[in-house]
């Protein structure tokens, strides 16, 4: 069964993509959100001559040729063209044998605990307790995430004193019965992360995500070695390289793919299997409501290592004002604050006919 052809639908913030065999069978995945357009002339220029013509199956030939024929071209938007075709393969196969991904890759359909993930700084300590508060009422979330500092905000906060508010605050909303995370976004030096740390197991924080500027792994390894509660990152590495020095080097507790960043599920795959060995959870990195987290829901119903919860955006239009009209299902329902992989085949998910007639087109074929 080979690869005939290749198309992507592009917008800068989205894009699909659809794989064809040679007896007509389809299967769609996506590359990594934003710049999405650039990735998709990444995927035709350097990633399509290599799958095309190749057995729709061998998807490890695929990433691994993709990877040497352009070894000197080692960062993400290779990684993340990648995993546009990889994750299109993955459907194909599930929909060629009538199974959702998750039983392909060794698990089942079935239900993911989530957390409800924020996305804002740009919002009072109040506003974001209160806001978080109606979802765990109304959806059944019984775990948080929310965010401190300021993006790679070198010690600073989004304004002064944000931090040491919110913290408390959303723990007072909360109560004790409701796990609460936090994500740095590469904000701190050791030193200020480490005191910010203390702050956080103080108020029963339990999720410390990207306290220093990952690609410092001396430096988290230095608030890892510090602070008694999970130190976790990841979500921005795509080299093997540096997911063995992660891991072989304890940087973190827990480690965050990113399906789509990372190039797709075999090569995340490869890494879960990497952290198993070393008796380190998985927690991926999936931050919108486009296919990552679809795949990543998949992803967490198979793998032994599966961390805690499942990253889920409750960020809406006002936020994400691209995610409009993305499925003519909705494949991302939150019963009893849990998500669900069904047994539908491949992903489960069906593009909308009119995102895709409204995106850009291109095609590669043989």
């Amino acid at each position: 069964m080979k690869i005939t052809a290749i198309e992507t639908f592009a917008t800068e913030f989205v894009c699909f993509t659809r794989v064809t065999v040679e007896d007509g069978s389809q299967g769609w995945g996506q590359v990594a959100p934003y710049q999405a357009d650039i990735t998709a002339q990444v995927l035709h220029r350097q990633v399509a001559p290599y799958a095309l013509g190749c057995d729709a199956m061998d998807i490890d030939h695929i990433v691994d040729i993709t990877r040497d024929r352009e070894h000197k071209f080692p960062g993400a938007y290779l990684r993340r063209a990648m995993g546009g075709v990889d994750t299109a393969l993955w459907d194909w196969r599930g929909r060629r044998e009538g199974k959702p991904v998750a039983e392909l890759i060794g698990g089942s359909a079935g239900k993911v605990r989530a957390y409800g993930s924020s996305m804002k700084r740009d919002i009072t300590p109040k506003d974001e307790a209160d806001r978080l508060v109606r979802l765990r009422d109304a959806q059944g979330f019984d775990a948080f995430k929310f965010r401190v500092g300021a993006e790679v905000g070198r010690d600073k906060d989004e304004w002064e004193g944000r931090t040491e508010e919110i913290v408390p605050t959303m723990r007072r909303a909360m109560g004790d019965d409701v796990a609460l995370l936090v994500d740095a976004n590469s904000c701190y030096s050791p030193k200020r992360a480490i005191e910010v740390g203390h702050m956080l197991i103080d108020n029963g924080i339990s999720h410390y995500e990207e306290p220093c500027p990952y690609w410092e792994m001396a430096q988290t390894k230095e608030v890892t070695d510090a602070l008694d509660l999970d130190i976790t990152g990841g979500e921005q590495d795509v080299m093997m390289a540096n997911w063995r020095q992660m891991i072989d080097g304890r940087i973190v507790d827990v480690l965050q793919p990113d399906i789509c960043y990372l190039g797709g599920i075999t090569r995340t795959l490869r890494v879960c299997k990497m952290a198993e060995a070393a008796g380190m959870p998985i927690t991926p990195h999936a931050a919108n409501m486009s296919m990552v987290t679809l795949f990543t829901m998949h992803l967490l119903r198979a793998i032994p290592n599966a961390g805690k919860y499942l990253e889920f955006s409750i960020e809406g239009l006002d936020y994400y004002p691209w995610q409009h009209g993305l499925f003519v299902n909705d494949p991302f329902q939150i019963t009893d604050g849990h998500a669900t992989v069904t047994d539908a085949p491949g992903w489960g998910a069906e593009i909308n006919p009119d995102w895709l007639a409204r995106s850009e087109y291109r095609i590669s074929a043989l």
